[in-house]
C-alpha cells in the first residue's frame, strides 16, 4: 500500500489551555483521529532500506536539553547486559556522542542507535530502554529520550500577536510529517505517519497515545481534546486522514517499540 501525500484537507480545532491563559492549543483532528499506530517489528520497513529492522532508530536520538539527558542517564545505569545488547559497547566507548553541530545525542553503532537490540538478541528485539520500562511497569515516556516517545506526534510553539497588540503562545499538536526531519526528510526510503501500512490501529491516535498527549498537553487540556476528537469522529466522514480509510481495525501485538 502506498504512502499518501500530506497535501489534503485537514480539520483543526483551537481552544484555550485551561491551565494557562497565555496559551492556545491548535490541534490537528485529522491526525489525532486517524488509525495510525507504530508497526515496529510488525511490518515497519525502517526509514532506510539498509536498516529495515532498526525502524526510525538509525540516526540516534538528540536530547531536548540537559534535563532530558540526565533523566535518561539514570535509567541507562539500570540496564544489564541481559537487557541491552550494546551494554559492553557503551561501557567501552560511552552511549552518547556529538553530531557535526556539537549537539549531544545517543551514539550510533553499526547503523542503529546504541539502545537498539537486534532481532537475534535473546533479551528481546527493540529499544532496550522501552523494553526495560515495560518489564518494570514504567511508562516508556518516562525512560526514553523525549524525541523518541513523541515521534510521530509533534508539538510546536509559535508566538502570535493579535490585532489589539496582545500576544499568546500557540501550541500546535499534530503529525510529525516527513518535512519535520528537515531537508533530509524527502530522502527517507520509507516513512510511517502517512503510510497506509501503518494506519491499522484498533484505536485512533488520541486514545492509543493518551499518555504521550497528556504529557505534552496536561490532563485538563487532554480531556478537552478528547471531547473535540469524539465530535470529529461522530460527524460526517470529512477531513479524514487519507492513509486511514474506514476499514475496521484489529488489535496487534508488537515487540518493544523503537
Amino acid at each position: 500500500m502506498p504512502e499518501v501525500s500530506i497535501d489534503f484537507p485537514r480539520a483543526f480545532v483551537e481552544f484555550a489551555n485551561p491551565d494557562d491563559a497565555s496559551e492556545i492549543f491548535r490541534c490537528d483532528l485529522t491526525w489525532l483521529t486517524s488509525s495510525w499506530t507504530c508497526i515496529f517489528g510488525a511490518g515497519c520497513k525502517g526509514i532506510y532500506a539498509t536498516s529495515p529492522d532498526a525502524g526510525c532508530c538509525t540516526l540516534g536520538a538528540h536530547f531536548a536539553g540537559d534535563e532530558d539527558h540526565e533523566r535518561v542517564a539514570g535509567f541507562v545505569e539500570r540496564l544489564t547486559p541481559a537487557q541491552w545488547q550494546r551494554h559492553d559497547d557503551a561501557r567501552r566507548g560511552g552511549w552518547t556522542e556529538k553530531d557535526g553541530d556539537g549537539e549531544l545525542k545517543t551514539r550510533v553503532v553499526d547503523g542503529a542507535c546504541i539502545f537498539h537490540n537486534g532481532t537475534d538478541f535473546s533479551g528481546g528485539y527493540g529499544c532496550a530502554l522501552h523494553g526495560w520500562a515495560l518489564d518494570n511497569g514504567v511508562k516508556p515516556l518516562d525512560v526514553k529520550p523525549d524525541v523518541c516517545w513523541q515521534l510521530p506526534l509533534r508539538r510546536q510553539f509559535r508566538e502570535v500577536e493579535r490585532t489589539d497588540g496582545s500576544t499568546y503562545t500557540e501550541v500546535e499538536i499534530g503529525e510529525y510529517v516527513r518535512a519535520g526531519w528537515g531537508p533530509g526528510g524527502k530522502d527517507l526510503d520509507w516513512y510511517c505517519s502517512s503510510n497506509t501500512e501503518a494506519h491499522v490501529g484498533p484505536q485512533p491516535v488520541y486514545l492509543s497515545n493518551r499518555d504521550e498527549l497528556t504529557e505534552l498537553m496536561g490532563e485538563t487540556a487532554y480531556a478537552e481534546l478528547v471531547r473535540h476528537c469524539e465530535g470529529q469522529l461522530a460527524g460526517p466522514q470529512t477531513a479524514r486522514h487519507r492513509a486511514s480509510g474506514i476499514t475496521p481495525k484489529t488489535p496487534r501485538t508488537d515487540p518493544a517499540s523503537g
